[in-house]
Formats: structure tokens, sequence, C-alpha cells
């Protein structure tokens, strides 16, 4: 009698991919908010400051919607792999957080405020 492959499967790993889920789409959504409304932090700058400002924004902006997307991608995966390589999907599920946060953090490095 062949033996079942489910059950060499740890159980209820997807849990690790549906708290990442949980937590990783409510987290990009506010770093894109934040990073979309923070040009408004340079709306009474000097034209110089203003420069500045917007020079430093442009590269931080791609560095960010990279980084969610990166996020994204990791969390899909972490639900494919979940089922079929469950410690590759509880990786993946613990970067998704991680790499929103990270993107972030780089965000508010790149960017030289006012």
């Amino acid at each position: 009698m062949p033996e079942d492959m489910s059950t060499n499967r740890p159980p209820r790993t997807w849990i690790a991919s549906l708290i990442s889920t949980v937590v990783t789409l409510p987290l990009a959504f506010f770093a894109l908010v934040f990073g979309g409304l923070s040009p408004m932090a340079c709306d009474s700058c000097s034209d110089a400051d203003s420069d500045r400002f917007d020079a430093s924004f442009d590269p931080a902006w791609t560095v960010l919607c990279c980084g969610l997307v990166l996020a994204l991608v990791a969390l899909v995966a972490s639900w494919a792999f979940c089922r079929r390589k469950p410690p590759a999907g509880v990786v993946l599920a613990l970067l998704a957080p991680g790499t929103v946060f990270i993107a972030w953090v780089t965000f508010m490095a790149l960017i030289d405020w006012p």
C-alpha cells in the first residue's frame, strides 16, 4: 500500500502565510500612502530645498515601489510553497513583511528631507 504524501507534511503550515498576509498587506498599504504623501513635506520649501528634495524623491520612490513588489512576490510565493515545501513557505512568509519594512526604511533614508 503506497504511503500518503500528505502525512509527511507538517500540519497547518498555511498559518504562517495567513499571518504574513494579514501583516504585510496593511503595512505595504500604509508605506505606499506615506510615500505618496511625502512630497507634501516640501510644499513650502525654498526653490533650492525643493530641487534637492525632488532629486532625491524619484530614486527613493522607485526603491519603495520595487521593494513593495518584491514583498508581494514573496507573499504569493509563500502561499505557493506552503504546501509543497513548508520550510520555504515559512521563510518567505517571514520575508514579506520584513521586505516592506526594509523598503520603507530605505525610502526614508534616501530622501533629502527639508
